[in-house]
């Protein structure tokens, strides 16, 4: 059976993801403020590196050390509200604006919002209803 490629984007599941970041302390306060409304927050820190993720569950980490090559990552969120909230919630974190909340032309029903967090990671919650 052929599946919607919309569909298959929106079950599909981030396992885990590594982020390295210049400072470690202003990440981890940017990443639990912006991830807060998508249900994410902080789950265990180790020297080098702070786990985040939802039902005890990590599927991100920031680590200590990096920084040096811009990345993208999204996270999927249950509907265009939440997308505003963690956009708000991003801004007030310490993070830029890389594209205010709204419809992208990727498919119809595509509303995104990006935020560039401290260094430089385009930071992006998409919801596909």
């Amino acid at each position: 059976m052929v599946r919607n490629p919309v569909d298959v984007l929106t079950t599909a599941m981030l396992d885990h993801l590594y982020v390295g970041v210049s400072d470690l302390a202003r990440s981890a306060a940017f990443y639990a403020g912006a991830l807060k409304p998508l249900g994410i927050s902080e789950l265990f820190r180790r020297p080098d590196d702070i786990a985040f993720g939802s039902d005890g569950k990590p599927c991100f980490f920031v680590r200590a050390g990096g920084g040096r090559e811009p990345m993208h990552v999204a996270f999927t969120s249950p509907d265009r509200a939440t997308v505003d909230r963690f956009h708000a919630a991003a801004l007030e974190s310490g993070g830029h604006d890389n594209g205010r909340p709204g419809c992208r032309e990727y498919h119809p029903r595509y509303y995104g919002a990006f935020v560039l967090d401290p260094d430089g990671h385009n930071v992006e919650a998409v919801c596909h209803h």
